[in-house]
């Protein structure tokens, strides 16, 4: 074993060796194996415990954008957000919330300058129903009764009947 002249060992280094010297680094998980991401063919990754950590922590890389530019992305996506909400209400309440933070981030910019505006609710409750009446329509078709053929006046019949019509 090395021996260092006390005199010139560092309280830090006194420490560590004091601690392999009573066996604590004996049983650590991963000994003997080599460092993730050092043995992969290529150049070494020299950020690969970053991005163990942030798969392990499960965070995505969207997460690790600046505040102005996830603002952006999720004002680019609002049609596929509210388009799982239930009501026009819900989606109302869902632009509002978006624009306050719109409004917050036009107060006190973080990140860099990008495009960011608020949204017109009416637009996006416009565009939520018309996706929405677009996929009743495209959904699928009410069942046919057996033997119909191609079931298109079947079904008319059966929804009349459903509620009340001839």
């Amino acid at each position: 074993m090395n021996t260092v002249d006390p005199r010139h060992e560092s309280a830090i280094d006194r420490t560590i060796r004091e601690a392999t010297e009573r066996g604590a680094f004996d049983d650590l998980p991963g000994k003997g194996r080599p460092l993730p991401g050092a043995g992969r063919t290529g150049p070494v990754d020299e950020n690969w415990w970053i991005r163990g950590y942030l798969e392990r922590e499960g965070i995505s890389g969207e997460a690790m954008l600046p505040p102005s530019i996830q603002l952006r992305k999720e004002l680019d996506r609002i049609d596929d957000t509210v388009a799982r909400l239930a009501d026009e209400r819900r989606v109302r309440e869902h632009v509002e919330e978006v624009n306050g933070r719109v409004v917050d981030h036009m107060r006190h910019p973080m990140g860099p300058r990008v495009p960011i505006r608020r949204l017109d609710a009416d637009e996006v409750v416009a565009r939520w129903a018309e996706r929405r009446a677009a996929r009743r329509r495209t959904g699928p078709a009410a069942p046919a009764p057996a033997g119909a053929g191609d079931g298109a006046p079947a079904r008319r019949g059966w929804w009349a009947r459903l509620f009340g019509g001839t």
